[in-house]
């Protein structure tokens, strides 16, 4: 047998070895969590990005750069539109099945508009919105 050291040392060895494994398994584990969580803001960011392009579409073509209570309610009431023309994306296992109806909502917010406004809601279009000069300097 060896000296008695030895053993001690061997035996700090070991308990040394033993330690960076579970400190690199431990490191591992919380790299590939820190990883997820990454990659999951990142979907969340560019999904709720694109969401949000579609929803100021509306307000962007009719050239809304600002908020009212009226402009508020008229993007509140076509969200069914929006809605049902993402519904009918949904792939359907029922071929029988009629789906929303796109038309329908988008009448029913036409109605609506016309009712509370006393003009269609294509009118809103008509606005005339000048270009702006592109200046360099």
């Amino acid at each position: 047998m060896g000296p008695s050291f030895l053993d001690a040392l061997k035996l700090a060895a070991d308990r040394a070895t033993a330690a960076e494994n579970d400190f690199r398994r431990e490191i591992a584990g919380r790299t590939r969590a820190l990883e997820r969580e990454r990659a999951f803001a990142f979907r969340r960011m560019n999904l709720m990005r694109a969401v949000a392009g579609a929803a100021v579409v509306l307000r962007a073509r009719l050239g809304w750069s600002s908020d009212s209570e009226a402009r508020i309610a008229v993007v509140s009431r076509f969200a069914p539109v929006a809605q049902a023309v993402f519904a009918t994306l949904a792939p359907s296992d029922d071929e029988e099945a009629s789906g929303p109806d796109v038309i329908a909502a988008l009448a029913e917010f036409e109605t609506w508009y016309a009712e509370a406004h006393s003009s269609p809601f294509w009118t809103l279009f008509e606005s005339y919105l000048p270009e702006t000069p592109v200046v360099d300097f």
